[in-house]
């Protein structure tokens, strides 16, 4: 009696197992529960679970399940299911990903929606269907400049100093105008300039203000209606694992995910203009760049950064054009 008791209890317990495994969808990320892109996938995992539609989305924020760079490889095998994931992480994979992080190629955040819904986008998420991965909510995070002496918003203003930039392409860039470059990781940046390493930097509006350099700097270039640094980092999910949902859990998604994105959209704008407040509340000088500087400063680019693009990648010349025709 007692055995067979504790085999039926055995039994739902792996009944139950089978049911969660089978609803249960792990979603990582690097950052904290504060970010702006833990809560876009909060919202897709809120709306899916208010939709009753058998679904669970459990969230592994702060590099908790893979860590920030090494989550395509097993998003892509179906050992993960979804990440918010800056793509151009991936560029080793596939290069075509590294055009989601080029110097100039999205100029402010409307743009970067219009980029979403173009030819070019199709073009990405074709290489990412390859690797059996699909995108669920596009996003782009901007950034800007600091000066430690003074303002930069032109090329020629970057020449002789030494400058951290986000990014190989950015390095490129920056190198052809002249700049030094001393490559580091965004949170070393305030130490650098403290020291006299740096005297110029370029990292995402949450970066400058979260690491403080405000208090190292006598200007900030904020992303406003021109910027160069736009970085797409998109929640992404594994695509087989999508076409096996019912098509209420799928639709559940998709309506969740249509939600977070236009969250993010807007929530991107409003940290790009916080961070100008916090810096100019800390007696720091607000410069903006014009289009004549964002032309310039493009015009460089395609003599650095996207040749050495063009030249190491396949078909890039054609992805580069695409992008380069959304207006």
């Amino acid at each position: 009696m007692k055995s067979s008791l504790l085999a039926a209890v055995a039994a739902t317990a792996l009944g139950l197992a089978t049911t969660a495994s089978a609803t249960e969808l792990r979603l990582s990320h690097q950052w904290s529960n504060k970010d702006i892109r833990h809560q876009v996938a909060q919202i897709v995992a809120d709306e899916v679970a208010a939709a009753d539609v058998d679904l669970d989305i459990k969230i592994f924020g702060s590099q908790s399940l893979f860590k920030a760079r090494e989550q395509y490889k097993p998003l892509s095998r179906g050992q993960l299911d979804m990440t918010v994931f800056p793509l151009s992480y991936a560029g080793g994979q596939q290069p075509a990903f590294n055009l989601t992080l080029m110097p100039g190629l999205v100029k402010n955040h409307d743009h970067a929606a219009r980029l979403n819904e173009s030819a070019f986008m199709e073009a990405i998420e074709a290489k990412m269907a390859d690797d059996d991965v699909m995108v669920l909510v596009h996003g782009y995070l901007a950034g800007g400049f600091v000066g430690k002496d003074k303002c930069i918003t032109a090329p020629g203003d970057v020449q002789g100093m030494q400058t951290r930039a986000a990014g190989k392409a950015f390095e490129q860039m920056l190198a052809g105008a002249g700049a030094s470059i001393a490559s580091m990781a965004s949170s070393e940046i305030y130490n650098a300039m403290q020291t006299g390493v740096l005297n110029a930097a370029n990292t995402s509006s949450s970066s400058f203000v979260s690491y403080r350099i405000y208090e190292q700097v006598a200007c900030y270039t904020p992303a406003s209606d021109f910027a160069l640094w736009f970085m797409y980092q998109p929640l992404l999910m594994n695509k087989s694992t999508f076409d096996g949902l019912n098509e209420a859990q799928q639709a559940a998604l998709m309506a969740g995910a249509a939600k977070a994105e236009a969250y993010y959209l807007e929530e991107a704008k409003k940290q790009d203009a916080a961070s100008a407040e916090v810096f100019e509340k800390a007696g720091v000088e607000i410069a903006s760049m014009s289009q004549e500087d964002f032309d310039a400063w493009r015009a460089l680019a395609q003599e650095t950064s996207y040749a050495k693009f063009v030249e190491d990648t396949p078909d890039g010349q054609a992805l580069l054009d695409l992008a380069l025709a959304v207006e």
